[in-house]
């Protein structure tokens, strides 16, 4: 390897926006609501390369107010750049304030780009000898390439290539980097602006340097070339050499490179531990203490084999000693010994530095003595400790207890289940009584413990939900909101059992004192949130939410997902053959419109084939790594002209129906119960709505003929029961008549009238028995879509409107509603103002981009402020309805249960002997769960599968 020094520069800006986007589709929100994705990913970046490289010296260079000497000559020069995302202006002094702790230099010169400084610095450290390597993915930078200089370009997917000049000159094809600048001049850049020659692009560009050398040489010879291409570039030489000149990276900054300010010092543990811990990164913390670890992890004076010396490391607390055998004190206080309570490094504390009293209980006479204890709180948080993931497969190993900070026990439990059933049932007192139950996303505990016929009774607070209601936006298990709201960071399970995977072990071989502390720890963190949340709740104006809706909603979806659903299989089995028979119809089809076969589920060879061979679109949209996109809203908007692109669509959703549902659902049967048992989660979407897991039931296409017949495989119990399915009729837009108070439409409900027909009548301006299909169905898609904020654009593609036919559509729509646009407006300005909007339940949205300055930021959450109490208030209803056919059924002994919720329909397994008493139950229960100005209205079918059903 190469004695010689090695420099790292950063290319700052291109860094952040890569990170940034890598968090688009789920941004890094914290507890304040500040979008952290640009730090995160832009650390994560640089640490990688920190701990990959461990260069000796290191620079991060910034842009400071764009190029000035560019923007002279070319005024245009990034004109049309968008305006810098609001989430990456607020994370530059972050990423400034964190580099500064970390003693890493920040250059930056105004009025040149990061290009020209790390241009500038990169040749000045080759001719004192360095080797400098530039962290940037910017193919730009090829042209500084050099025996010493090298790009160090992050790849997609992680890890990073090395280009020298052997890897430049094969991907631009020159024998001299310097040659990248005439090949950009050439082709030009459309990201800078930067025009380049009309009519050359990237082949052409290097064909040309291959023929002429470089730009000059091409201007010179002109006469060579044929045609139109001879007339563009002789009609724009003046603009290929100004192109060049533009794409050339400057060496003359006034910035100067001295290896003393530059070397990769320690940082500052210390402040960019504060720095993290108020973003809340902590995981990124703890990536940064181990990169940083050989520099901090030795003793005084040792040596390493160079025989340099390192810093002294802090020394860890001495362990608190647990009682976790024999001895046995439900008395003893906290944390006795002399361990003071103090945070360790990473500013957290943790169980070796906190006092704590954690006992196992694992004698008759000790769980006596606990359940007597147990018996006399009015509140105590449980944690089971289990098998596996799958609640209702799983088997119990332990339950943790915990009243009290700081202290807690655990109930071991053996391998044989009987002896298992035999300790749990001498805990039957407690379990049924009316203590209120703490836990942590306690459906699955519940559950469990139904495993052994143990019912969880008395009021239940479960610290997750509650959390999803005090900051939906945020992440919600344990160990982040015992280091957000408690400064304390818990022992991972990775730590006992490794990470997923064939080589995780089973909780039952870790040694049960290590048990003993994980699972305590669990359930004492868990009873502190629960003090904490309590307040965080009234402070929201979310507990009578959680109270009443929330929570007992725990019990309901806890019920359904233990009662499962048939499913037949070897209708599948057949539905499954019937899709193969499609799936190669439609293949057959595509390759005679291709003229060829190939890979019709390569995104890249069917771009070829529909924008380059069969020439589909004059200008196809490509993705960030050049290709084609063939995306669904891309392909959607061509369909209607182009038949193979309609079979490509089809093709792909019978592909997705097959493996999504129809060959997976089998694999999701318990094999105890040969029933499908979904995962209701309640604390994902923002909206309120819930979602379904394992398998996901509430995204199976209803609007295929294919897709509806995946609800056939949902089958009664036996020949005893019928399936019944209750559904909200236009639940969403009876909403928003009511809120907004716009009588038109609350009058058309309020008489029966069919809405879509109704409000087609008014904004077509004809006698509601002369509205037609299409008009009717245009109506529909409007009535819809206004909830959505649906532009002309989008109406026009959804619709055979034209886009000046769908904005006339729009605003007759509002002159027709004057009162549902102004409640719309009053929305958004009451999201301005107060930074959320709220229900009819009172359950709030948050909208932290309702201020952006970026328009289409800011219109996302305009658009959000209009579709979340909507959308939410549907949710609180569908709940309430829930909860109250719940208790109905439970209070009346009823065989029949209550098993889907799919959106705004309800799925019962129905005892033909109590149809006709269960039946108006639900209609009445559904349509009286809150009273508003507008009647709800259910319609209710029966089937012998789900599909009937609906």
């Amino acid at each position: 390897m190469s004695d010689k020094k090695r420099l790292f520069l950063v290319d700052a800006y291109a860094l952040i926006f890569r990170g940034y986007y890598a968090f688009i589709k789920n941004p890094r929100i914290n507890s304040k609501g500040l979008d952290t994705s640009a730090i995160m990913g832009f650390m994560n970046s640089l640490l990688d390369v920190i701990k990959r490289e461990r260069p000796d010296h290191l620079a991060v260079c910034f842009d400071k107010g764009g190029s000035a000497d560019r923007v002279e000559m070319f005024e245009a020069y990034k004109a049309n750049r968008d305006e810098t995302p609001e989430a990456i202006r607020l994370a530059i002094p972050y990423i400034e304030s964190i580099l500064r702790a970390m003693h890493i230099p920040i250059m930056v010169k105004e009025g040149f780009e990061a290009d020209d400084v790390i241009g500038t610095l990169s040749k000045q450290a080759e001719k004192e000898g360095y080797q400098t390597f530039m962290v940037t993915p910017d193919k730009d930078f090829a042209q500084l390439v050099s025996e010493n200089i090298f790009m160090y370009k992050p790849r997609f997917g992680g890890g990073y290539d090395v280009w020298g000049i052997p890897e430049v000159q094969k991907k631009f094809e020159v024998e001299n980097p310097l040659q990248v600048i005439d090949f950009l001049g050439m082709m030009g850049d459309s990201s800078d602006n930067i025009p380049g020659l009309p009519g050359v692009g990237e082949k052409t560009a290097k064909k040309f340097l291959a023929q002429f050398g470089s730009m000059e040489g091409l201007l010179a010879n002109t006469d060579q070339l044929k045609g139109k291409m001879k007339e563009k570039v002789e009609a724009n030489k003046e603009l290929g050499l100004l192109s060049k000149k533009l794409a050339t990276i400057m060496l003359d900054v006034p910035v100067t490179f001295d290896a003393n300010d530059f070397t990769l010092d320690e940082p500052d543990i210390e402040k960019v531990t504060e720095i993290f811990n108020e973003l809340e990164f902590r995981q990124l913390l703890t990536n940064f203490l181990k990169t940083f670890a050989t520099e901090t992890s030795t003793q005084e004076n040792s040596t390493t084999n160079s025989g340099e010396t390192e810093k002294p490391q802090k020394p860890k607390s001495q362990k608190p000693t647990t009682n976790t055998e024999g001895q046995f004190d439900l008395f003893a206080a906290p944390g006795s010994g002399s361990v003071s309570e103090e945070e360790s490094l990473s500013g957290f504390k943790t169980i070796e530095n906190t006092n704590h009293l954690y006992q196992h209980i694992n004698s008759p006479l000790s769980r006596k003595l606990l359940l007597q204890k147990l018996m006399q709180q009015t509140s105590v948080c449980f944690d089971t400790e289990t098998t596996g993931l799958k609640a209702l497969e799983v088997e119990l190993i332990g339950i943790a207890f915990s009243w009290e900070k700081g202290k807690g026990f655990y109930v071991s439990f053996p391998e044989n289940q009987e002896e298992t059933k035999a300790i749990l049932e001498e805990f039957r007192p407690f379990f049924e009584s009316d203590i209120e139950k703490v836990g942590h996303n306690l459906k699955y505990d519940i559950k469990v413990l139904s495993n052994y016929n143990m019912p969880v009774k008395g009021n239940l607070f479960d610290t997750m939900i509650a959390h999803y209601l005090i900051n939906p936006d945020m992440r919600h298990n344990m160990d982040v909101l015992a280091e957000t709201y408690l400064n304390y960071q818990p022992v991972s399970i990775t730590e006992l059992i490794g990470k997923k995977g064939k080589n995780q072990l089973s909780m039952r071989v870790v040694p049960i004192k290590d048990q003993t502390e994980y699972a305590v720890e669990d359930a004492d963190i868990t009873y502190q949130l629960k003090e904490h949340f309590t307040k965080e709740l009234e402070s929201g104006n979310v507990t009578k939410l959680f109270n009443e809706v929330e929570l007992p909603l725990v019990s309901v979806l806890t019920a359904m997902e233990i009662e499962g659903i048939n499913v037949d299989t070897d209708f599948l089995k057949e539905l499954s053959v019937a899709l193969s028979d499609d799936i190669l119809r439609l293949e057959k089809s595509i390759y005679e419109q291709a003229g060829e076969e190939f890979n019709i589920a390569s995104p890249k060879q069917l771009g070829v084939i529909l924008f380059e061979k069969l020439e589909l679109v004059k200008k196809p949209k490509k993705t960030k790594s050049g290709q084609y996109s063939t995306a669904e809203d891309v392909l959607s908007y061509l369909a209607k002209d182009h038949q193979i692109i309609r079979d490509v669509l089809e093709f792909r959703q019978y592909k997705k129906l097959q493996s999504t549902y129809v060959d997976a659902l089998p694999n999701e049967i318990n094999p105890k119960t040969n029933r499908i048992h979904t995962v209701y989660a309640q604390a994902v979407a923002a909206t309120g709505r819930l979602s379904s897991n394992n398998p996901n039931l509430q995204n199976i296409p209803i609007r295929t003929e294919r897709g509806r017949e995946v609800r056939k495989a949902f089958v009664p119990r036996d020949e005893n029961y019928v399936l019944l399915a209750a559904d909200y009729s236009q639940i969403e837009l009876r909403i928003i008549a009511a809120l907004s108070e716009e009588e038109t439409m609350m009058n058309a409900f309020k008489n029966g009238e069919d809405i879509h027909a109704s409000t087609a009548a008014r904004v077509f301006n004809v006698p509601l028995e002369e509205v037609t299909r299409e008009q009717r169905s245009n109506a529909k898609t409007v009535n819809f879509g206004i909830i959505y904020g649906v532009s002309a654009f989008g109406l026009s593609n959804q619709t055979n409107l034209s886009r000046s036919e769908a904005k006339e559509l729009i605003d007759t729509y509002y002159e027709t509603y004057p009162k549902l646009k102004a409640y719309m407006a009053a929305q958004v300005d009451f999201a301005r103002e107060h930074g959320y909007v709220e229900t009819v339940l009172h359950r709030r949205r948050y909208l932290k981009d309702i201020n952006s300055r970026n328009g289409m930021v800011r219109s996302g959450a305009e658009r959000n402020a209009v579709n979340a109490p909507i959308q939410g208030s549907a949710a609180d209803i569908i709940k309430l309805a829930m909860i109250n056919i719940y208790k109905r059924f439970e209070a009346e002994g009823f065989k029949s249960k209550m098993l889907l919720q799919v959106h705004d329909e309800l799925v019962f397994d129905a005892h033909k002997d109590e149809l006709e008493t269960i039946k108006p139950i639900i209609k009445h229960e559904m349509e009286n769960a809150f009273t508003m100005s507008v009647p709800l209205d259910v319609e209710i079918g029966l089937g012998d599968n789900w599909l009937e059903a609906h």
